[in-house]
């Protein structure tokens, strides 16, 4: 637009006539002192950029987009995988969950501890249950878990472990948003098993907790509030990888054992639908920003090499090398990059905050994680875009002929 207003501005006379000489003055690296510790072609990148800011800076701008999409594709793959090892590992440290067809007494427990290959036992009790607040429900399953679980806990976005009332219900940070609850509230849970008692249960605690929406409670809290004796309705097992065939297959042939949950199948279930997903939408965006990277850099190259080629050849003439005057269209190309980086990675984190707010559902919440080797290899496919973009242009610059390019166009 600023373009086509000065064409449409310009005297067809004066737009005939050879552009006059442009007008120079210090730059504020001459001013404040530094020229000095400058080369000659260093002050020349220098004063080029000064005296043609706008361009400068969406130029600059340019490459930083392209940082920033590669930086929003690639934060997915550190999210993802710092979900999988907060979920299946520091939470959940279980190799093997079974459920008993129907809750059991925990004599039951006692039969599991000496079935093949268990090392350690853990029991729940599970029950199913509409969560209602004021106008709103949820359908959810509160799990019961004993004093200071060691199998399946309870932790934080931070991953340190929370403490486990002793009494009252204890909601993940979804769950109670979609409810509106808070701490000290009385939540109504209406069981959807048995002789569906509806109890009044005060809320105890909030976690954060990154897949699916929990209610957790002490097994012998939710016992009391069904009124019924010490039950259990499964146990986390911790087993031996030797016997793990053995113990499956005893299980499988154990009529009162309803299901058994491997954890590394549930991974590769998790990896399957959701992060499959989710890493073909990342494929696409590494695409673009790597189409955008080199893109930006080659045409603001492409563009510089045009503009200055009539001054370029003037040097050569006058007695600069080949080198010399690559380093200083090359060298502007350079600083424009490295101005950029931080940029781009300062607009990626940013951009990383916004999707990760649309990626809060009820299914799944995706935590703002982004690794030092995300910004590196953003950093670096934008330099090797740089590089490339240079050396194309290079190779037109050693072609320039000197005699056409000096000649002024009348």
């Amino acid at each position: 637009m600023f373009a086509v207003r000065r064409a449409v501005k310009l005297p067809p006379a004066e737009a005939m006539r050879p552009e006059p000489p442009a007008r120079y003055r210090e730059t504020l690296v001459e001013r404040i002192g530094l020229q000095r510790l400058l080369t000659q072609p260093s002050r020349m990148i220098l004063r080029h950029l000064e005296r043609q800011p706008l361009q400068a800076f969406l130029s600059s701008f340019g490459i930083a987009l392209s940082v920033a999409i590669l930086v929003l594709g690639q934060f997915m793959t550190d999210a993802l995988d710092f979900m999988l090892d907060a979920q299946f590992n520091v939470a959940q440290r279980q190799d093997i969950t079974l459920t008993y067809v129907e809750p059991r007494p925990t004599d039951a427990i006692y039969e599991a501890r000496h079935l093949p290959g268990v090392i350690d036992l853990e029991p729940f009790r599970a029950v199913p249950a509409r969560l209602r607040f004021k106008n709103r429900n949820r359908r959810v399953a509160v799990l019961g878990l004993p004093d200071h679980p060691r199998l399946q806990r309870l932790i934080n976005d931070d991953l340190h472990e929370v403490e486990l009332p002793s009494d009252g219900l204890m909601l993940s940070e979804k769950l109670a948003q979609v409810l509106n609850l808070k701490v000290g509230d009385l939540a109504t849970l209406e069981v959807l098993e048995g002789s569906r008692p509806v109890r009044r249960v005060l809320v105890a605690g909030v976690f954060a907790e990154f897949i699916g929406m929990s209610a957790y409670m002490n097994i012998d809290a939710l016992n009391r509030v069904m009124r019924e004796g010490k039950t259990v309705s499964g146990a986390n097992l911790t087993t031996d990888a030797a016997q793990l065939d053995e113990l499956y297959t005893t299980l499988k042939e154990t009529p009162a054992v309803a299901s058994v949950t491997i954890k590394d199948a549930a991974i590769r279930s998790f990896e399957k639908t959701l992060a499959e997903n989710m890493l073909r939408m990342q494929a696409f965006n590494i695409f673009f920003a790597v189409v955008i990277a080199f893109g930006v850099v080659y045409n603001c190259a492409r563009i510089a090499l045009s503009e200055r080629s009539r001054e370029l050849a003037t040097l050569r003439v006058i007695g600069l090398t080949r080198a010399e005057i690559s380093f200083i269209l090359l060298g502007e190309l350079a600083v424009l990059t490295a101005v950029a980086l931080p940029m781009g990675m300062a607009l990626g984190y940013a951009q990383v905050v916004v999707a990760s707010m649309f990626l809060n559902t009820e299914l799944y919440r995706i935590p703002v994680i982004i690794s030092t080797a995300t910004y590196a290899y953003a950093a670096a496919v934008v330099i090797v875009a740089a590089f490339l973009s240079g050396l194309i242009v290079r190779r037109r610059l050693d072609r320039l002929d000197l005699v056409e390019v000096l000649k002024t166009r009348e």
